[in-house]
């Protein structure tokens, strides 16, 4: 296939809940969409990169972009952060993939205050599993070393899960808030109108995905 998009789901989710999503993709891109599904909840971070990094081995494309949503960001994050050390067994592999961009929605890559609250709860920890409990629940300043060219979408319609662990004291999904998905090195940083779980769902953010993986730009933001 010339161009393969690989959709890594979040925290907790399954990844078929990114059907229509990788359904709009697939029709504007002509590319096949596949699906990466990793344990949030049992493995490690560094665990699910691996797993991660062996699946994209394993494409055949001359193009191959990446899509997240949500944790699913900061798990191509630590792909490349793995890729770019001199061992390991990810060392090296970025520069031997096929060529192609990224797109992270709604992706906590500076980490969540919505975690950090729910890892204080009784049996929090045990909710949030590994992956989560390494990445999110401590704050962190990431900046992307422009491997590829790579764009974030945030939302900031305030109505999610996240409302239910506190008040969001900043503009947010409902569940991460915009400044907690702001990656410095990012090629360009959008918003749009909608909650954390719709994101999958939304076809501004099909377009705007599609619009980036294809042309290295979002689409002008609709007005609200």
């Amino acid at each position: 296939m010339a161009i393969v998009v690989v959709y890594v789901h979040g925290l907790w989710l399954p990844g078929g809940e990114s059907f229509l999503l990788r359904r709009r993709l697939s029709r504007s891109l002509g590319a096949e969409c596949r699906m990466f599904r990793y344990p949030s909840v049992t493995e490690s971070l560094t665990e699910n990169a691996v797993a991660l990094g062996k699946f994209l081995g394993g494409v055949s494309a001359e193009t191959l972009h990446l899509v997240a949503h949500s944790m699913g960001g900061v798990l191509i994050l630590k792909l490349f952060e793995l890729s770019a050390a001199s061992t390991g067994p990810l060392a090296g592999l970025a520069r031997a993939l096929p060529a192609g961009r990224i797109v992270l929605s709604g992706s906590p890559v500076r980490g969540s205050r919505s975690a950090a609250r729910l890892d204080r709860l009784p049996l929090g920890r045990a909710l949030l599993g590994l992956s989560a409990a390494e990445s999110l629940v401590t704050p962190s300043v990431p900046r992307w070393a422009g491997e590829r060219d790579l764009g974030v979408i945030a939302g900031d319609l305030g109505l999610g899960l996240g409302r239910l662990l506190g008040k969001m004291d900043a503009p947010s999904d409902g569940t991460v808030c915009v400044d907690e998905t702001d990656l410095p090195g990012a090629r360009e940083q959008i918003r749009v109108r909608v909650s954390h779980s719709g994101m999958v769902f939304s076809a501004e953010v099909a377009r705007q995905t599609a619009a980036f993986l294809r042309d290295g730009h979002f689409r002008i933001a609709p007005p609200r």
